[in-house]
């Protein structure tokens, strides 16, 4: 797929030579300067013209007529140099490689010296140019009838620098995986609910564990009454699918310390049980597991990069249907931690499956929890479809976490828990807690009742109700799933502990 040389890209022979362009005036690269000489000046003058924009992710083509060896360059608008960000650069890369697949090109050379800055080194603009093309040109394949006629698509990409070799080879291999772990997660949230129920993701899991050699453990239904998981349990009881609770382990030390848990909301659609959704607000239920894809894509990332930490990743996973055996409100439950839970809201059911969830991690070793979860419309009203809302009981962990999800471009805002919220799930009058003390708040609410199970060990919650999905495409995929989280847990995992080593 990538290919990098150490070689003037504007004299050899490629069919199209991909360069950016900084403004305003419009400055060509170095390489391209060169090469401008042999066509008497010409690509300052169609600068000068607007035939070559620097607008930020404009794209500009030119034919060469012979006079140069790419036959086609190709321009990418960065704006001005000094405002450009690693996650503009991103989008730049996405809006071309978006345009280079409608043009049916399949082999294309990228002049990486060219997108370069004071603050963009050699390395992250490799690492954006290959996560960038993965997560741009994704689409989810869905069971319409195939064409005949496949599009075609990008096959081979030639990255020209002067920067190291193996130091740019290494970038662009980490940065595809990184895209390629986010389309694992994408795929798995656009999967219809009958298509995807909670044995599918247990073998999904098991998949991984073989290609990885990770430990993996399947808990089915008996051995969960065994353990006394009466909050996962009871969001499967109306359901003729079998709940799964499933296990990930990955040791990257000699000993199994410092671990951190990974745990993903993985209901695989809600009807929201006898607290019934509204018939527009059932449909799309079926990505209510983005939190269990986020850490499926996260532990793929974590296979390939291998990272010297442990993670052990937990994902409790069912549907939440209507039956004469299905859970109702008033009904009063029990947790694997022993704490019991009056039943009020059917539809709040992603906190309780997460509470057991977050006990089997700490069961298995987790000294630091992440989990993830398409958990509440709440936190949509507060922030909108762009911010991953976020809840914590420890300040140097959430800024871990933070630091990681910056890197990774998924931004977060952290919400509040005040000693106020836990009296509220505290609330019951009849059980320890309540999963749903009512509508003020919600999105904390459900953080809370989370953070009563993770008790003292460190855990930041997220809450990606909003961010999930998108309604409509743009430079780094289309609307549908977007794989969120998944970068920014991976990102954690790698670098974990690297303030304390430096």
């Amino acid at each position: 797929m990538f290919i990098v040389k150490n070689e003037d890209p504007s004299v050899l022979a490629s069919p199209v030579l991909v360069t950016g362009v900084f403004g305003h005036p419009v400055t060509l690269s170095a390489n391209l300067s060169e090469g401008d000489k042999l066509l008497n000046g010409k690509l300052q003058e169609l600068a000068k013209l607007g035939d070559v924009s620097a607008k930020k992710k404009e794209i500009s083509y030119l034919h060469t007529l012979g006079l140069l060896k790419p036959e086609r360059l190709v321009f990418v608008g960065l704006g001005k140099q000094k405002d450009l960000t690693f996650e503009g650069l991103k989008e730049a890369f996405g809006a071309l490689f978006q345009s280079m697949e409608k043009k049916g090109w399949t082999h294309i050379a990228i002049d990486l010296d060219s997108f370069l800055t004071a603050t963009i080194p050699s390395e992250e603009a490799a690492f954006a140019l290959s996560e960038a093309y993965a997560l741009s040109t994704y689409q989810f394949e869905g069971y319409k009838k195939r064409k005949n006629e496949q599009p075609r698509q990008i096959e081979e990409i030639t990255v020209y620098t002067a920067s190291d070799q193996v130091s740019i080879e290494s970038a662009l291999f980490v940065g595809h995986t990184y895209g390629k772990g986010t389309n694992s997660a994408r795929n798995l949230v656009n999967l219809p609910g009958n298509m995807l129920t909670a044995t599918d993701m247990a073998n999904y899991a098991q998949g991984l564990a073989e290609k990885y050699q990770f430990e993996c453990e399947i808990l089915e239904k008996s051995e969960m009454e065994e353990l006394g998981m009466g909050a996962l349990l009871a969001v499967n009881q109306g359901s003729t699918e079998p709940p799964k609770m499933i296990v990930l382990k990955y040791q990257g030390k000699d000993t199994w310390t410092d671990v951190i848990g990974l745990v993903g909301k993985g209901i695989t659609f809600d009807t929201g049980g006898y607290s019934i959704k509204t018939k527009a607000g059932i449909v799309g239920m079926k990505t209510d597991m983005g939190g269990a894809a986020a850490v499926l894509g996260a532990m793929e990332i974590i296979g390939e990069l291998k990272p010297e930490q442990n993670v052990v990743a937990v994902i409790p996973s069912t549907d939440n249907m209507i039956s004469g055996n299905a859970f109702k409100p008033d009904d009063v439950i029990v947790s694997m931690s022993g704490k019991t839970i009056e039943v009020l809201n059917t539809d709040a059911e992603g906190r309780l499956v997460l509470a057991d969830a977050v006990t089997y991690a700490k069961h298995h070793g987790a000294e630091y929890l992440v989990d993830v979860a398409t958990l509440t419309g709440g936190v949509i009203t507060a922030l909108g479809m762009e911010m991953t809302g976020a809840m914590t009981n420890d300040e140097q962990w959430f800024e871990e976490v933070l630091l990681a999800s910056e890197e990774a471009g998924e931004p977060m805002w952290r919400l509040p828990i005040t000693e106020k919220d836990k009296a509220r799930v505290r609330g019951s009058k009849i059980a320890d807690l309540n999963n749903s003390p009512g509508a003020e708040g919600h999105a904390i609410m459900g953080g809370a009742f989370v953070g009563e199970f993770a008790e003292d060990t460190p855990w930041v919650h997220l809450d990606i109700a909003g961010t999930s999905t998108r309604r409509s495409a743009y430079e780094l995929g289309p609307s549908g799933a977007t794989g969120v989280m998944a970068r920014t847990l991976a990102t954690l995992v790698e670098r974990f502990g690297l303030e304390e080593t430096e």
